[in-house]
């Protein structure tokens, strides 16, 4: 007879006590859960007496008394400069949206061991019982001594820009809003290797983005930073432009900056003609506007689970498809970023995350497809091995070539 195998860290009952009958225990996505994800791990023995005297007391006063005499001395004595804080408020979580910071768990468990499996970096989640956001800076500003980053996750929008520019301005540490910057660092990889394709360059592309969230947004900006032609954004009222007046500051700024075409009216009036789609929002776009784009068109549909533009239909008029989605080819993925863009950043110990290190990354993640470019790989896999380091030495030598590493 087999043994049966427990997991040490969940009770082995199936009642109903502390459960739910939603929670079906025979639903694999629930069996995998049970326990949590995670679990904290020594990096030390402590097998005697000596042992525990060195890694507790006596022999830890020596290592605390140190770093109070010469505070840098905490980035080599202790887990600091390698563990990310992954923070939320539950608002924005996944397509679920406002599901609060119990319900966030999972995925900010997930979020913690992504960074570990894929860049090395250990994380920890930290669910926020608050929506208010100078509780939120106040709260990671005094938990930011234990952190040598942080990751903020699944914050709505346009809360999220204000929590990651006061965060960035009160701390000397990455803070990184990755449903933003990760996004928008993958998607500029992706867009570049579809442009070379092509043979054309992002200057002479015109893109549409539907979403002026914080994916929306960020994206906008990141690829006008990295040279692209013009992009406009649209938002549930139609084109974010000039002449609007029900426009939140978020968006006035995004209006100044944007849509040099001076379009105005809906998502299916800012997709005649254009080069590139890159959907953030969820709904689903007609295949009339799709078949209104410019031939040669890239459209990048990256709501999940149900895409704005379904390959299927996307193929009919569109050179390069991409999606959310990892049962289609080119696979927009923010685990493509995340990871290393933090493990190069911990590696130097930068004060921030710049602009120049957020396209030093997508470059370099552009690069791991090299010669193997098709219109069915303009982005690589997850699962590459190339990607973390290439994406990781990239952000170091940009962080050092632009002067915010400290070693």
């Amino acid at each position: 007879m087999a043994a049966e195998i427990v997991n040490p860290r969940s009770d082995s009952s199936t009642g109903d006590e502390g459960g739910s009958e939603i929670a079906d225990p025979f639903d694999p996505a629930f069996a995998l859960h049970r326990g949590g994800k995670m679990a904290v791990q020594a990096t030390v023995p402590i097998r005697d007496k000596d042992d525990l005297s060195l890694a507790y007391t006596p022999g830890v006063a020596k290592v605390c008394s140190a770093i109070a005499e010469q505070p840098e001395l905490v980035h080599d004595y202790t887990w600091k400069s390698s563990v990310v804080a992954v923070v939320t408020d539950g608002t924005a979580v996944l397509g679920l949206g406002d599901i609060g910071p119990e319900a966030s768990l999972p995925v900010m468990e997930g979020k913690a061991i992504l960074f570990k499996q894929f860049g090395g970096v250990d994380a920890v989640p930290i669910a926020l019982a608050t929506t208010d956001v100078d509780e939120i800076v106040d709260t990671v500003v005094r938990l930011a001594p234990s952190f040598g980053g942080v990751n903020l996750e699944d914050i709505s929008a346009p809360r999220c820009f204000e929590i990651e520019r006061r965060l960035q301005e009160k701390l000397d540490i990455p803070v990184f809003h990755d449903d933003q910057h990760g996004t928008a660092v993958v998607t500029l990889a992706a867009l570049k290797n579809a442009a070379r394709l092509s043979g054309r360059t992002l200057g002479e592309l015109r893109a549409v983005i539907s979403g002026a969230g914080a994916a929306g947004v960020a994206i906008a900006k990141f690829l006008l930073e990295a040279g692209l032609g013009d992009v406009a954004v649209t938002d549930r009222k139609g084109i974010v432009s000039r002449d609007r007046e029900d426009l939140t500051a978020v968006k006035r700024e995004l209006a100044e900056i944007t849509n040099k075409a001076g379009l105005s009216g809906s998502l299916e009036d800012a997709l005649a003609g254009a080069d590139v789609y890159i959907g953030v929002s969820g709904g689903t776009v007609p295949e009339a506007a799709v078949a209104s784009m410019a031939p040669g068109a890239f459209v990048f549909a990256m709501a999940n689970p149900n895409p704005e533009v379904h390959p299927d239909v996307a193929h009919k008029y569109a050179a390069v498809v991409a999606t959310g989605r990892s049962d289609f080819p080119n696979q927009i993925n923010n685990v493509l970023a995340f990871p290393g863009i933090f493990a190069g950043a911990l590696q130097v110990r930068a004060s921030r995350i710049t602009e120049t290190m957020k396209i030093a990354a997508a470059e370099a993640l552009a690069a791991v497809v090299g010669d193997e470019l098709s219109a069915e790989y303009v982005i690589p896999s997850p699962f590459d091995e190339r990607v973390a380091p290439a994406v990781t030495a990239a952000v170091a030598a940009a962080a050092r070539a632009e002067g915010v590493a400290r070693r």
